[in-house]
């Protein structure tokens, strides 16, 4: 009787290695869902098929799972860094739009596609928007630890400091001056202590159309 199991490629140990759940006959699977401003791409069917293939053949093999996917409707913006405008509240200004009409317009489509794809559904999807609560508390511990600073009322992760302490690239397998050495310089991010920081919360200016309430100003989640 030949017996059926699964084997992972560790992106840590950088192998092959048979996978066994941290907890027996349960599995926890989380997935970065689109950030719903526009049309799903291929871009968007790939982890859809890659992580349907896995979660069923979990399910096949027995195992009980619980599949997370989540929806960016807030704090991705348009540069994929730390400056420029929200693509939601862009999009939205631009098609004379509430954000969150914008975003249930292409999540709607996005839900289509995936079923066109035979996709299976997640457990739960859960929108950034309805866990800033979550991700304010979890911006404090990291002020706590003293790997994040406050600018100008927002909130930035400390690269260089964290990876005096741990590897920061650890799992990608870069080292810290390969990365600062191709980050980009770009306009307005004087705020920062280095280029390779990222915003954790981000200030909202006056016009801007989504913002929360928060210890360090009225903003919005960062990456």
């Amino acid at each position: 009787m030949i017996e059926n199991y699964l084997s992972l490629y560790n992106s840590l140990s950088r192998r092959k290695e048979r996978f066994v759940p941290i907890h027996e006959g349960r599995v926890g699977m989380y997935v970065c869902g689109p950030t719903v401003y526009g049309d799903g791409h291929l871009g968007h069917a790939r982890p859809a098929i890659t992580f349907d293939i896995l979660y069923r053949y979990l399910t096949h093999l027995g195992y009980k799972v619980r599949y997370v996917r989540n929806i960016t409707d807030v704090g991705h913006l348009e540069h994929d860094a730390d400056e420029g405008e929200d693509k939601i509240a862009k999009k939205a200004r631009l098609e004379q739009l509430e954000p969150m009409e914008v975003v249930q317009h292409y999540l709607n489509r996005y839900h289509k596609a995936m079923d066109d794809l035979n996709v299976l559904p997640p457990s739960i999807e859960p929108h950034a928007s309805g866990h800033i609560i979550e991700q304010i508390e979890y911006i404090k511990k990291i002020l706590d630890s003293g790997y994040a600073y406050i600018s100008e009322g927002s909130v930035y992760f400390d690269v260089p400091k964290y990876n005096r302490d741990h590897h920061y690239g650890k799992l990608s397998g870069r080292n810290i001056d390969e990365l600062l050495a191709t980050t980009r310089a770009l306009d307005g991010q004087q705020e920062k202590h280095n280029p390779a920081d990222f915003a954790l919360w981000k200030k909202a200016a006056p016009e801007h159309i989504m913002h929360w309430p928060s210890p360090w100003s009225e903003g919005f989640p960062g990456w």
